[in-house]
């Protein structure tokens, strides 16, 4: 049930329209206030919002002025929404919004979203995890005027082999590639993808290795709103299959079949 009196935190997907899920679409269709990610959200999913609806962007507000929109309409008796890209537990700062609206004590609940990761593996038919490739993702970013912490620089978490994907990071991405090599796991030849609004109408999927990959986004002049995704899973050759889907695997809902 939706209630007026709750904040929600509500994710967009990737990009896609019909990527959203049944629960935001609700949402967006009931609200009378919505703050959104306008510098990176798919501006025609605000088509799902009533005509009376009141729009903030967000990219031209600071976390007070986001605060006060939401706290003020919800006292106001209206339902307020903030609708993030892709899913707001990534990347989106909605803990610090929570923790203080919660201080008001205003009730607050968060709708996922598909993360952009997906959206983009969706686009290239892409399995993450494969079997005797890596059983692994890490979702990470690169670093510039906002820190990382110094255990998680790029090319600590690059020794790991595992897939990686990076967010808000294309604009650095010869930054990326040199660090990631300097792990020493990943070589020139390790397979690279670089998604451009994954989902979107206007979609761009960049494909290459760490040795060449930088030369192409240039090239291809993409600075923002792009996935950047490592590793062999994109171009594994041979992998692993399935153990649990192994006709000569048992497990608890299936006997092998020891004639096969």
């Amino acid at each position: 049930m939706i209630e007026a009196s709750t904040i929600y935190f509500v994710g967009s997907g990737p990009g896609d329209p019909e990527l959203i899920t049944l629960k935001a679409k609700k949402l967006l269709e009931k609200a009378d206030v919505i703050v959104y990610s306008g510098s990176l959200l798919n501006p025609k999913l605000l088509e799902y919002a009533k005509k009376e609806a009141i729009l903030h962007d967000a990219a031209l507000l600071d976390r007070n002025k986001i605060y006060e929109i939401l706290r003020d309409s919800t006292k106001q008796g209206k339902l307020a929404i903030r609708f993030h890209d892709g899913d707001p537990a990534l990347f989106s700062t909605i803990r610090e919004q929570i923790d203080k609206l919660s201080l008001d004590g205003i009730s607050c609940k968060v709708v996922p979203g598909i993360t952009a990761i997906l959206g983009a593996a969706s686009s290239l038919n892409l399995e993450l995890t494969l079997p005797g490739i890596t059983q692994t993702l890490i979702i990470t970013r690169a670093e510039l005027r906002t820190p990382v912490p110094e255990r998680e620089n790029i090319s600590n978490l690059a020794r790991h082999g595992a897939t990686m994907a990076f967010y808000l990071s294309v604009h650095l991405i010869k930054n990326i590639v040199d660090e990631l090599l300097k792990g020493g796991t990943y070589q020139t030849s390790t397979p690279v993808v670089v998604v451009y609004k994954a989902t979107w109408e206007d979609e761009k999927i960049i494909v290459g290795s760490l040795g060449n990959i930088a030369d192409k986004v240039k090239e291809a002049k993409i600075t923002k709103t792009a996935i950047i995704i490592v590793g062999n899973v994109i171009n594994p050759g041979s992998y692993e299959f399935s153990k649990v889907y192994d006709p000569k695997f048992t497990h608890g809902y299936r006997k092998a079949d020891i004639s096969k």
